[in-house]
């Protein structure tokens, strides 16, 4: 049997023994290298993965190999990197080493499974499926941080759902206003006249749970005594061995609101920042969804590369730019959504929104009014040469002074595909290479346009 046999045979086995995230996460993209005096070295992405294998799984990975070889083993994780140069490279340094859905206030449609990973979320997902199947000791506290909308409440609810399901472990998740609110409330007396047992039933609630997920921390800016209790919460649960995880908007360094002591502890562990979706992760958000709703509207790829180049910033406005042109669609009554159904529903939705850094509307200005024409001639079918030029100019300096996309330029013209948008680069490139008072032309335009 060669190793690549040997290694499919280990990962039918590893498979049939462990859940299909972990799989997933841990196992399905190794492969073995090398078998020599007694160890095994096996090729992974990421030093998180190594870490995971080397710290979680290492005790499951030598008894399976042991079941089909017979043979005792020893299991080195490494990277391409280190499979060319023969240099190890070290991953200790990554990080630092009631029981219902419902009372836990987890919304279990959030699972891993519902989560969509990309290029721009794929370290928090793996560190948060890290914490999930080792609470308290594998990166304690986990803290998420990034801009609203891209999946860190997503990936709380996932983890304590996750825990839920596969352990006994009380999980408790709130907000910072509830935390807030909770402990005003131990200025409340009852009928005896006193605050203890709103004292005991706050700290029975923070503190007897094996798992705190506490969101948007960054609102415990400015409330002094407040932070000083989710200190001690904070240092009760740590030194219990409790998994914390905390979510904010903002690295641990940036809340300056926040007390040093505090910011300082959330550094004792993992932070991972969470990026926005790139386009190709922005479409599958958009197929997903389609999907999810088992809608009886069709709906053009046109319209989902669409809504993907134009609302790049989170998955909430993604999402919400879909769900406008579905009730469109539905108000008039149609069944089949293509470009110009989507681009009517979305005109006030995006001018307004945020995320539109409409860079290309200025260069379309510029060249309409260097060539003595409208925008409105620049995105039109019209072929004239006195237009069709000037879109081209407009076009290649799009490409070549923004990061937008071939079908994100191609939209703002007009709804062309991006076939056209490369001819009319290319066109333009020769044009600059054979005419220098063309060139000048063009540096003119660039100049004016920065």
């Amino acid at each position: 049997m060669n190793i690549d046999n040997l290694w499919d045979n280990f990962l039918e086995k590893i498979k049939s023994r462990i859940s299909s995230l972990s799989y997933d996460t841990w196992f399905k993209n190794t492969k073995l290298v090398s078998m020599d005096n007694n160890v095994v070295k096996v090729l992974v992405d990421s030093p998180l993965q190594k870490k995971s294998l080397q710290e979680t799984w290492y005790q499951t990975i030598c008894d399976v190999f042991s079941e089909i070889t017979n043979t005792s083993f020893d299991f080195e994780f490494v990277f391409e990197d280190e499979v060319k140069t023969n240099v190890n490279i070290a991953v200790e340094n990554i990080g630092v080493p009631l029981n219902t859905p419902e009372k836990s206030n987890l919304n279990n449609k959030y699972t891993f499974d519902s989560f969509i990973v990309g290029d721009s979320n794929k370290f928090a997902y793996m560190a948060a499926v890290s914490v999930a199947e080792n609470p308290g000791k594998t990166y304690n506290p986990l803290f998420l941080y990034g801009n609203s909308g891209l999946g860190k409440t997503h990936l709380m609810h996932a983890i304590g759902n996750y825990i839920i399901e596969n352990s006994n472990k009380k999980v408790l998740y709130v907000t910072s206003e509830q935390f807030i609110s909770d402990f005003l409330n131990l200025n409340k007396k009852d009928e005896s006249g006193t605050n203890f047992n709103y004292i005991d039933s706050f700290k029975n609630k923070y503190r007897g749970v094996d798992v705190l997920i506490i969101d948007d921390i960054q609102f415990l800016g400015g409330a002094t005594q407040t932070q000083q209790e989710f200190f001690n919460t904070f240092n009760n649960l740590y030194d219990d061995n409790k998994q914390i995880i905390i979510s904010s908007d903002r690295s641990p360094d940036d809340l300056k609101k926040l007390e040093d002591r505090l910011r300082t502890r959330f550094n004792w562990g993992l932070s991972v920042n969470i990026y926005p979706p790139d386009y190709e992760m922005r479409v599958e958000i958009l197929r997903k969804k389609i999907i999810g709703q088992h809608l009886l509207i069709n709906i053009s790829d046109e319209v989902i590369e669409y809504i993907a180049n134009n609302c790049d910033s989170d998955v909430r406005q993604l999402e919400g730019a879909l769900t406008r042109v579905i009730a469109y669609a539905t108000m008039f009554n149609t069944s089949d959504i293509n470009l110009n159904l989507a681009i009517d529903a979305l005109k006030d939705y995006l001018s307004k929104s945020s995320f539109v850094k409409n860079n290309i509307q200025k260069i379309q200005q510029v060249v309409a009014e260097y060539y003595n024409i409208t925008v409105e001639d620049l995105k039109s079918k019209k072929r004239k040469a006195s237009i069709a030029f000037p879109r081209q100019v407009a076009i290649y300096l799009c490409r070549t002074l923004t990061d937008e996309s071939f079908p994100k330029i191609g939209i703002q013209f007009g709804g062309r595909d991006h076939s056209t948008v490369m001819h009319s680069v290319d066109k333009i490139e020769t044009e600059i290479k054979t005419n220098p008072q063309f060139k000048d032309i063009i540096e003119a335009l660039t100049l004016k346009i920065k």
